[in-house]
């Protein structure tokens, strides 16, 4: 047997020098394919990815710095949504499958011999191996197979996140999809369009990393359409709906590509920063602050951080703050305080669209009061 192929310096020193941003005692905190879709959405952020892909739990982080934000579900829901995933799955996948034959429309009777793969291994990267060689597999069977939880690997900003989408399905031809299970409701056949539009993303990533695995795989061919699984109406049992998601996975994957790579980030950063949430306020603050952020408030929903990059962003009078569609039509004026004194006459050339409009703005808002206080 060949030995295992050595680690290429490069690769050490980043490594070391990510443990070292963590901290000396904090173990990484993996990313998972909601994070990725976050972090594609806020491309410009080097302060998420640097944070992501060294493992920095920034839920801890936030908490220490005096500007914790509560995410994640509530074990309530959390054991819900296990329990309706057990039921989906249960029986080897046989209700699963059949709700695939049906969303998908395959003729026939759904499947009753569908191998499902061990995909049992050590870490991450064995898992993600195994996966890669069930995939291989199951495709070359040309029968019906289902990967229960299997561990794909997509590399982000030069750094491997290890993702692991609820299921996959191998169909006899070859095709691979993805197959996402929520616990929220289908009602009359629609679902809540923000969540569904987040289950997209998510799913665009998987399909993201599924899709190096199909390029050395002959005969393989990952499906843009996925199957998503809720509760029907109000009750525990399941209905699915298929969803496109070629839109979500070009945007993902362009915003991916334009992320900056962590080793280029870390590498600006001072000697001896660290995000050890063992650290001081003080020093965690000045740590944070040494990486640029790229607020907008959208990153309330997604990020752990955000309340502090919040207040931050609204005590440097920033306008991005005010969210990204106002920071594109103030175009060179960059804070609150430079878009007043602009409005006012004070501070710009007149001549500049975007100075003639925040003039022709305050004129209509002076007349309108002045209007008001004389109907008085």
């Amino acid at each position: 047997m060949s030995p295992p192929p050595r680690e290429e310096p490069q690769a050490v020193t980043l490594r070391r020098r990510l443990a070292e941003l963590r901290g000396p005692a904090v173990a990484p905190r993996p990313l998972d394919a909601r994070a990725l879709a976050a972090l594609a959405a806020n491309p410009g952020c080097k302060r998420r990815a640097l944070l992501d892909g060294a493992g920095v739990d920034k839920g801890a982080l936030a908490a220490a710095l005096g500007s914790p934000a509560a995410f994640g579900q509530s074990q309530f829901a959390f054991m819900r949504g296990n329990a309706f995933e057990a039921r989906v799955k249960a029986d080897g996948g046989t209700e699963l499958m059949r709700l695939l034959h049906q969303a998908f429309g395959v003729p026939g009777e759904p499947p009753g011999d569908v191998s499902a793969p061990d995909l049992t291994a050590a870490g991450p990267e064995g898992r993600a191996a195994r996966t890669a060689l069930a995939l291989r597999e199951a495709t070359a069977s040309g029968g019906w197979a289902l990967l229960d939880h299997p561990m794909l690997a997509l590399e982000v900003a030069g750094s491997p996140a290890y993702l692991e989408p609820d299921a996959v399905v191998v169909h006899p031809d070859g095709t691979w999809t993805v197959v996402e299970i929520k616990s929220f409701p289908l009602i009359d056949g629609s679902a809540d369009a923000a969540k569904v539009g987040a289950a997209a993303r998510q799913s665009a990533v998987y399909v993201l990393a599924l899709e190096r695995v199909a390029e050395v795989t002959e005969g393989a061919e990952v499906g843009h359409r996925v199957l998503l699984v809720c509760p029907k109406d109000f009750s525990n049992l399941p209905a699915a709906s298929v969803v496109d998601v070629r839109k979500q996975r070009a945007v993902t994957r362009r915003q991916l590509t334009r992320l900056t790579r962590i080793e280029d980030i870390a590498a600006a950063l001072p000697e001896g920063t660290t995000f050890d949430p063992e650290c001081s306020p003080e020093e965690l603050d000045t740590a944070v602050e040494s990486v640029t952020a790229a607020y907008a408030p959208e990153c309330l929903a997604a990020c752990e951080l955000a309340f502090h990059c919040r207040a931050r962003a609204r005590a440097a009078g920033a306008v991005e703050a005010l969210g990204r569609s106002v920071r594109g039509e103030l175009g060179g004026l960059t804070t609150v305080t430079g878009v007043l004194a602009a409005a006012a006459g004070k501070e710009g050339d007149p001549a500049d669209p975007t100075v003639a409009a925040l003039l022709r703005a305050a004129a209509l808002r002076a007349e309108a009061l002045e209007g008001s206080t004389a109907c008085r």
